[in-house]
């Protein structure tokens, strides 16, 4: 059974840190695409990083400069360390894990909470 389990989410001022982490269990995480989304209440859930398995990355442009994806394969390990943190950051975060081989393959975290506020 394929589980991604977040943890790292909770209660920061705005301009602090926060670093999520997201293991993915079941499977072989060296071959997924690990993604972060984020879904703020009454928004769609929206992109926010992606990290490939040659660890190219991509950034929203609203997260570009503050955030920065990694990932650690022995730990089979995705994070999400977020710095100078915004009140319009606050949301449920997810971690996504995705790979083709012959079909897709879409894994989804039950998400974490975070919340940036004075």
């Amino acid at each position: 059974q394929v589980q991604l389990v977040e943890s790292g989410g909770g209660l920061v001022q705005p301009g602090g840190s926060l670093r999520l982490s997201c293991a993915l269990s079941g499977t072989l995480f060296s071959l997924y695409t690990m993604n972060w989304y984020r879904q703020a209440p009454g928004n769609q859930r929206e992109f926010v990083a992606a990290i490939t398995t040659t660890t190219y990355t991509n950034y929203a442009d609203s997260v570009k400069g503050r955030f920065t994806i990694s990932r650690d394969n022995a730990k089979n390990t995705v994070y999400l360390q977020m710095n100078s943190l915004k009140p319009e950051d606050t949301a449920v975060y997810h971690c996504n894990a995705q790979r083709w081989e012959r079909r897709p393959y879409d894994y989804w975290g039950q998400g974490t909470q975070v919340t940036v506020s004075s």
